[in-house]
């Protein structure tokens, strides 16, 4: 690990999320994962979950005019290098966050990259969204994205495309894409035909690249998904490419369920604590 000039302020990267009382996914992981990766990380809250390793029993959403005030009482003051959205919750919220975005220069078009986690899906699979939010989403939203990380759940709920194979993890990447988002990772996670490798595959609208790693055997990924989001925007935030950074984010979800725990009675968190130095 490099050394860091001590006072030297680092970049700066925002989770828009809900929280997860259980600690393993949503606000908490994108900070343990900001941290984990350098950056100084900043939050707007969407909505308060109430949940364990078993199940989410309540969802109390804030505002939207709170969480586009959030956003830019940082982006005005602070300054933000990368923002990551994670659970948004409704229309109004998802609408809320794309004029924030706007006002703040966040998004494909401004200097500041937007990464965009749509999450849509419970573990299990189950929607969470209603499906006015998830037009919110291709409409508003994924055409201001500098890139979003779908996992084949949510790409099921956004294009209509069950992916079991290879080939329709490329055709739904080529559907999302159209919706203007720069560059779109359809991460293969949930993909059957995979035993032993974990293929995510970047697409630009030109390009594809497929980022293979390991396929771990463990129940224990909760929070995978905003943990490679995450680690995504902090390597924008620091001057990475798109491409590099998304490679970055392969390279830090791979260890991060290297190093799941078991948690509760259920579904463990992915640890991103493999990347901090143990001084205990």
């Amino acid at each position: 690990m490099r050394e860091r000039t001590v006072g030297t302020t680092p970049p700066r990267v925002m989770a828009v999320a809900g929280t997860d009382s259980g600690g393993g996914a949503g606000a908490v992981a994108d900070l343990r994962a900001f941290a984990a990766c350098g950056v100084h990380g900043c939050l707007a809250v969407t909505a308060v979950t109430v949940q364990n390793t078993v199940a989410v029993t309540g969802v109390h959403t804030v505002p939207p005019e709170t969480v586009a005030a959030q956003i830019e009482a940082v982006a005005t003051d602070i300054g933000l290098d990368a923002v990551k959205t994670g659970m948004l919750a409704t229309p109004a919220i998802i609408e809320a966050v794309a004029w924030a975005c706007d006002r703040a220069g966040i998004g494909a078009d401004g200097p500041t990259p937007l990464v965009v986690d749509p999450v849509a899906a419970s573990m299990g699979g189950d929607q969470l969204l209603a499906d006015e939010a998830l037009d919110v989403y291709r409409t508003i939203l994924f055409p201001r994205a500098t890139v979003i990380m779908p996992n084949l759940d949510e790409v099921r709920l956004l294009v209509g495309i069950d992916v079991h194979d290879r080939s329709a993890q490329y055709d739904a990447a080529k559907m999302l894409h159209g919706f203007g988002a720069r560059y779109v990772v359809v991460k293969g996670g949930h993909l059957v035909e995979d035993t032993d490798v974990c293929v995510d595959l970047l697409y630009d609208g030109t390009t594809f690249t497929e980022l293979p790693g390991p396929r771990f055997e463990t129940g224990n990924t909760h929070g995978s998904g905003d943990n490679m989001a995450a680690a995504t925007a902090s390597a924008l935030a620091r001057g990475m490419s798109v491409p590099d950074a998304v490679a970055f984010g392969k390279r830090f979800i791979v260890n991060a369920v290297r190093a799941s725990y078991s948690l509760g009675s259920g579904h463990g968190p992915v640890s991103p604590l493999w990347a901090t130095p143990q001084w205990w």
